[in-house]
C-alpha cells in the first residue's frame, strides 16, 4: 500500500512550520476557515513559500458557498492566474450550481493559469450525482484531484464510498478523504485503505478549534497512525 499522504489546512506561517515539524506532507492554504476556507492573501502564499519546503495547493474561493458571480469570477481568475506565476504545487477550486458541476465557471477561473494542477474541493459533495462526476471531473487535464468527505454516515459507511469514488477514478483522479476527519475517522481510513491521502483541519488542531492554531504534536499524532 502507498504511503498515506497528510495534508495539512493552514492559514499562517506558524500553521506551516508546525504542520511541517509534525510530519505532513502537503498544505491547503486559505483563509476565513470557518467560512470552509476563502483565497489567501498572495503575501501570506510567498511568506510560506519562504518559511517551508513543502508543496502548497492554494484555495481560489471568494464566498461561503460553491457558487458565483462574473464579479467574483474576475477576482478569482487574477488570483489563481497570480498564483499559478508564483510556482504554487497546485490550486483548489470547484463550483457547484444546485446540485449540478459549474464546470464553464471553472474554466473561466482557470483560464490563466497555464495548467497548473487543481483539487476540485468539497463542492463535491454538494452534487446529486457525486459518482458520475467523476468521471466529468476526470476528463478535466488540470484537475488531478478531488476533496470529499465520502458523505455523511459512520467512519466505515464513508470509508466504502470512498473506496468506490476510487475504483471509479482508477488512474484519472486521486481521491482526498476531507471534512469531518476526526482522529477516529482518520485512524479508520489509515487503518482501511480506502483512500491515499487525507486532508485534516480541526484534527490538527489544539481543542479542535477550526480556527486555533495547528499543533505539531498532533500533526505528529496523525502522522504515527497514518504510518502504523
Amino acid at each position: 500500500m502507498p504511503r498515506l499522504l497528510l495534508e495539512i489546512i493552514v492559514q499562517t506561517v506558524a500553521d506551516a512550520c508546525a504542520a511541517a515539524e509534525g510530519g505532513a506532507d502537503r498544505l491547503e492554504v486559505v483563509r476565513a476557515i470557518r467560512d470552509g476556507g476563502l483565497t489567501p492573501p498572495l503575501s501570506l502564499v510567498d511568506a510560506l513559500a519562504g518559511a517551508v519546503s513543502l508543496p502548497l495547493r492554494v484555495m481560489i474561493r471568494a464566498n461561503a458557498g460553491y457558487g458565483t458571480d462574473a464579479g467574483e469570477l474576475r477576482t478569482l481568475q487574477r488570483e489563481a492566474a497570480a498564483l499559478a506565476a508564483r510556482g504554487v504545487d497546485g490550486l483548489v477550486a470547484g463550483f457547484a450550481t444546485a446540485g449540478a458541476l459549474s464546470l464553464s465557471d471553472l474554466s473561466a477561473v482557470l483560464a490563466e493559469t497555464g495548467g497548473v494542477p487543481v483539487t476540485f474541493h468539497r463542492a463535491f459533495d454538494s452534487l446529486r450525482d457525486p459518482a458520475a462526476a467523476i468521471d466529468v471531473l476526470g476528463g478535466v487535464p488540470q484537475i488531478d484531484r478531488v476533496l470529499t468527505s465520502g458523505g455523511a454516515g459512520t467512519a466505515p459507511e464513508r470509508c466504502a464510498r470512498l473506496r468506490s469514488y476510487m475504483a471509479r477514478a482508477g488512474a484519472r483522479l486521486a481521491i482526498v478523504a476531507g471534512g469531518g476527519v476526526d482522529e477516529e475517522a482518520f485512524a479508520f481510513f489509515a487503518k482501511s485503505g480506502c483512500v491515499h491521502e487525507i486532508h485534516v483541519g480541526r484534527a490538527a488542531r489544539d481543542g479542535m478549534d477550526p480556527e486555533g492554531p495547528v499543533s505539531a504534536a498532533r500533526v505528529r499524532r496523525l502522522r504515527d497512525l497514518a504510518d502504523r
